[in-house]
């Protein structure tokens, strides 16, 4: 069997570093809020090239933090209104709701899979306050369309970096183009720890001051709590683990667009549309490489049935989730179509050359 992602075989690469670290960090008797976070978060913002970072525990939590700073900052109020791409990961959703914030969906581009932007400024009300812009399956999403709307109509721009960590365009990294942006270091992604981690990069020393607080109980100091917060902290383990891993990030990246460059290439099955490859000026990071096919189930079985597993990244949309019932009678037809459609194969920098060329030769006899 091919493996979608094989974790184990990705942080066996490092396991003499990852092993030292831990010695290292349990030996030190501090284990939050200490050096290896410290260095961890400066070691990202000189990566992202973002002036603050502020690491967290995990990817919901780092933009649910962002939306609560704005509100705590007086710039969003409960009620207001955010756009975000219909066919994000439901955590992007989960940030708005639970700032009692309204999500307007828009609908996807097609050829790419993220937010069209020509699609915004018809979704803005006067109750519109952000943009949250996903940058899905680590292929970057941007515009100065989409940054000359945002400033017009005085409109935050907040990224969900949690599957793009390492894409640019232009030469700036995501996670870096908007006022601030989340990250998530889940095991699976391109940077991943061993457990939850997340982070927030922002442009606004202010901004980042009340992150920090409010990831902290809300505390500047201690025992003096300024804002009612959440403790959502990255402990110092998973720090010292995700700033060996942060070297080779660049490497394992590198790796990912080999391999989508010869995936959509060397794919010729007029049954399969693939990705469109990016322009110079945009390099993606390919989390994900993801396909669509009007008869997904049955390649999957295909696929499946020949030792190659793949994943559907995502089965149901969030507007037809039973968690928002409230949003399930919406018709947004090219959301849909995507997730009854896609299907994600297997990229990571620990898969074969031998065994993509496998799958190619698989999916050209489909």
């Amino acid at each position: 069997m091919i493996d979608f992602l094989n974790l184990q075989k990705v942080n066996q690469q490092y396991k003499e570093e990852l092993i030292e670290i831990d010695a290292t960090t349990i030996n030190s008797g501090w284990y939050l809020n200490g050096e290896n976070v410290k260095t961890f978060e400066t070691a990202l913002a000189k990566y992202i090239g973002s002036p603050y970072v502020i690491s967290c525990a995990n990817g919901l939590d780092a933009l649910r933090l962002i939306f609560k700073a704005y509100i705590e900052a007086g710039e969003i109020h409960e009620g207001d209104e955010v756009l975000v791409p219909a066919n994000t990961y439901i955590a992007s959703i989960l940030a708005i709701t639970d700032n009692r914030l309204k999500p307007v969906f828009v609908e996807p581009d097609i050829d790419t899979f993220n937010l069209d932007i020509n699609k915004l400024e018809n979704a803005i009300t006067k109750k519109t306050k952000a943009i949250l812009i996903v940058h899905l399956y680590g292929r970057a999403c941007w515009s100065r369309k989409l940054s000359d709307l945002a400033k017009t109509n005085n409109l935050k721009i907040i990224e969900d970096n949690a599957q793009a960590i390492g894409a640019e365009i232009n030469g700036i990294k995501t996670g870096n183009l908007g006022d601030a942006a989340g990250f998530s270091f889940y095991p699976g992604k391109n940077l991943g720890a061993l457990g939850d981690s997340g982070a927030v990069c922002t442009q606004h020393r202010y901004l980042s001051e009340i992150i920090r607080a409010l990831a902290n109980y809300g505390s500047v100091e201690k025992y003096v709590n300024s804002y009612k917060g959440l403790n959502s902290r990255m402990d110092e383990i998973q720090a010292g683990f995700l700033k060996i891993k942060l070297k080779y990030l660049n490497t394992e990246n590198e790796i990912r667009r080999k391999i989508a460059d010869y995936y959509c290439n060397n794919i010729k099955n007029d049954k399969i549309i693939l990705p469109n490859l990016p322009t110079n000026k945009i390099e993606h990071v390919w989390h994900v490489f993801t396909i669509l096919c009007e008869h997904r189930n049955k390649l999957q079985d295909y696929l499946d049935n020949n030792g190659i597993q793949t994943l559907i990244h995502y089965p149901i949309p969030p507007h037809k989730q039973k968690a928002y019932i409230e949003y399930n009678d919406l018709s947004l037809p090219i959301t849909e179509q995507i997730h009854e459609k896609i299907l994600s194969l297997p990229i990571s920098p620990v898969i074969e050359m031998n065994e993509v060329y496998k799958i190619t030769e698989l999916l050209n006899k489909f």
